[in-house]
C-alpha cells in the first residue's frame, strides 16, 4: 500500500510539473516527452533496485552516467536542465524505499521550488541575448553604449565572448532591461567619442535653416 501511494504521488507530481508548469510556459512538446520518459524510467529502475540484491549505489551511478549522456546529446538551457533533474529526482523519491512522511513532502517541495523559481515574477523584465556586432569594441563604455542603442534598453551586464580585430566584430552575451533607459531614446557613441545625450544632438541643416 505504501508503494502504491508513493507511485501515485510521483505520477501526480510529474504531471503537474510537465503539463501544468513547464508546457504552458515553454511550449516544447519534445521536452515533455523527455521529462515523462526520464521520470518513469528512473521510477521503474529504482523500484527494481530497491527490491533486488543489486547495490543501490551502482544503480544510481548508472543513472548519473546516463543523465550526462542525455544532457550532452542536445544543448539545453539551464531552466530545461532544472526541469530534467526535477523529473529525475521525483522518480527516485517515488521508487526508492523512503517513508511517505519524507518522500511526498520532498516531491511537493521539488515541484513548488521549480514552479516558483521559473515564475515570470523572478527577474521580471530582464532579457538575455547573444549579440554579434559589426565592429570591434575594446572599450567597455563604448560597447555598452552601442548595445544600448541597438537593444533599446538599459544594459545590466555584458560578457565579451569574442573580440575579433581581423574581421572587426564583437560577440557578446548581454543582459538588459528593455525600454528602461532614461529619456526614451538611447545615447549614441559616435566615432569612438563619449555618447552624446539626445538633447545635445545637432540636427543636420538646423543652423542653416535658422540663418
Amino acid at each position: 500500500m505504501t508503494d502504491l501511494v508513493a507511485l501515485g504521488a510521483d505520477a501526480l507530481m510529474i504531471v503537474i510539473l510537465t503539463f501544468a508548469v513547464y508546457l504552458p510556459r515553454h511550449h516544447r512538446r519534445d521536452m515533455v516527452v523527455a521529462y515523462l520518459s526520464v521520470n518513469v524510467g528512473v521510477l521503474a529502475v529504482s523500484t527494481a533496485l530497491s527490491v533486488s540484491s543489486v547495490a543501490a549505489a551502482l544503480g544510481l551511478g548508472l543513472f548519473g552516467v546516463l543523465s550526462i549522456i542525455r544532457l550532452r546529446s542536445e544543448e539545453l538551457s539551464q531552466i530545461e536542465t532544472a526541469y530534467y533533474f526535477s523529473a529525475l529526482a521525483l522518480g527516485l523519491l517515488g521508487g526508492v524505499d523512503v517513508p511517505l512522511g519524507y518522500s511526498v513532502p520532498l516531491m511537493a517541495l521539488i515541484v513548488a521550488v521549480t514552479c516558483i523559481s521559473d515564475s515570470r515574477w523572478i527577474g521580471r523584465g530582464m532579457q538575455r541575448q547573444v549579440v554579434a556586432l559589426d565592429r570591434a569594441y575594446p572599450d567597455a563604455a563604448q560597447l555598452r553604449a552601442a548595445l544600448g542603442e541597438r537593444l533599446g534598453g538599459r544594459i545590466l551586464s555584458v560578457s565579451v565572448q569574442r573580440l575579433d580585430f581581423v574581421n572587426d566584430t564583437t560577440l557578446v552575451e548581454v543582459r538588459f532591461r528593455p525600454g528602461s533607459r532614461a529619456g526614451g531614446a538611447p545615447d549614441i557613441a559616435v566615432d569612438g567619442r563619449a555618447p552624446v545625450p539626445c538633447a545635445e544632438r545637432e540636427v543636420p541643416g538646423a543652423r542653416e535653416a535658422v540663418a
